[in-house]
């Protein structure tokens, strides 16, 4: 259907407007605060709008951040635009106006030489795969009952201690000690001012009849933040928010912490797929899991964001990418990396694989395999051999995970 609807960017004045169709297309009632959040967590130059006259009909916004991507040796980082708040008013939907967005969202990257890659957090998962985001990474649901939940003899719990602190002396640790372990945490990216303050939001919508948030940090003996655990209560269940560790011994003293907390029987957690806190239980069936996707991602410029990552084993093979939604990846690309280097240019040379970029996409950060995408004829190997090749290469050491419930959050 051809759009009628022009976009832009909008203007400083049009936040208002603009915040209040978000809410409105995701079914959430008005409040003050919600406009002070999206002032401030929002980059106007970088949110567009779809009108009709001068209603503010759709909208979505962009985040500029880094994200930590696999490496040979240690991870490494790319830049990558974090794409939040995609909305369409219910009273004009279907008329093309979330594919208009979608393609000049990338369009514009891809011209203006911006992040490689793109990923977002998906509200429903049938929307994204048509404009070329492949599911990058998954998140386990933990539900565990802490009755159960004892430790494994012998686990090390280092010589540190546990001690809680309030919001305005654990903001800043929060922040060095999320600083250090996402550097070698696959999916996770670094945090603004303005996203730790979504991160830590407190207000009554935020706690929906639990507690305030509880700051528990690991110190050594020698006075250094080592991890910390954000959480809080709600009936008989701890509501483990986040944690963050340093050192083995940090990451299992805090779990104790947390699943030795009295008065609830229950504990949830969303955790990576490979988490290791069921390795740390007596009793791995004392907490269940659930896994569902979570990041979304999309090669906007194959050549650079294939080329920006490291491989895990040496590679030499042809890509051969299919695009249709962002014509100007289309092609063949000869990858090559080893453990000094990594190349990845345009060749007319025969291909090693068929693929198409919601495939490179869900193989990126190594969370999907190419080898589980061709097993359902999601990838076509044109050479014996290839996905094999191809899918150790592009994995990494551990699953791909961002330890928040959406990782580009706004209000």
């Amino acid at each position: 259907m051809t759009v009628t609807h022009p976009l832009r960017t909008i203007g400083a004045h049009e936040l208002d407007a603009w915040a209040r169709m978000v809410t409105t297309t995701y079914g959430q009632d008005w409040y003050e605060g919600g406009l002070r959040n999206a002032a401030s967590s929002i980059d106007p130059g970088r949110t567009i709008a779809a009108y009709d006259g001068e209603a503010i009909v759709g909208g979505a916004a962009i985040y500029g951040r880094v994200m930590t991507v696999p490496g040979s040796a240690a991870p490494v980082s790319v830049p990558v635009a974090g794409i939040t708040l995609v909305a369409v008013l219910p009273t004009h939907r279907r008329r093309g106006i979330l594919t208009a967005m979608m393609r000049k969202q990338l369009t514009d990257l891809y011209e203006s030489g911006g992040e490689p890659i793109a990923a977002l957090n998906a509200a429903e998962a049938t929307i994204y795969g048509r404009f070329g985001y492949g599911v990058a990474s998954h998140v386990a649901q933990i539900r565990g009952d802490k009755r159960f939940m004892a430790l494994r003899p012998g686990t090390d719990l280092g010589d540190g201690t546990i001690h809680l602190l309030g919001r305005q002396e654990a903001r800043p640790l929060l922040e060095k000690v999320y600083d250090t372990a996402r550097r070698d945490g696959v999916g996770w990216v670094d945090r603004t001012e303005t996203f730790w303050a979504a991160r830590l939001a407190d207000g009554e919508r935020a706690r929906e009849g639990g507690t305030a948030l509880r700051f528990a940090f690991h110190t050594e003996p020698g006075g250094e933040i080592t991890g910390y655990a954000l959480y809080r209560s709600k009936q008989e269940l701890v509501q483990v928010i986040e944690v963050a560790a340093t050192t083995r011994q940090s990451y299992a003293a805090l779990w104790r912490y947390l699943i030795d907390l009295d008065a609830h029987a229950g504990l949830t957690y969303d955790g990576a797929v490979d988490e290791p806190l069921k390795h740390l239980l007596a009793d791995p069936r004392a907490a269940r899991t659930t896994v569902v996707d979570n990041l979304w991602v999309r090669l906007v410029d194959v050549e650079r964001a294939l080329a920006a990552r490291r491989y895990s084993t040496s590679l030499d093979l042809v890509l051969e990418v299919q695009d249709t939604f962002c014509p100007w990846n289309a092609g063949r690309y000869h990858l090559r990396a080893d453990e000094e280097s990594v190349t990845c240019e345009r060749t007319p040379a025969r291909p090693d694989l068929r693929l198409t970029s919601a495939e490179l996409g869900a193989a990126y950060l190594g969370g999907t395999t190419l080898s589980s995408l061709a097993a359902v004829g999601r990838v076509e190997e044109l050479r014996l051999g290839a996905v094999t090749a191809a899918s150790l290469a592009f994995r990494g050491e551990r699953e791909p995970f961002h330890p928040s419930g959406s990782a580009f959050p706004a209000f």
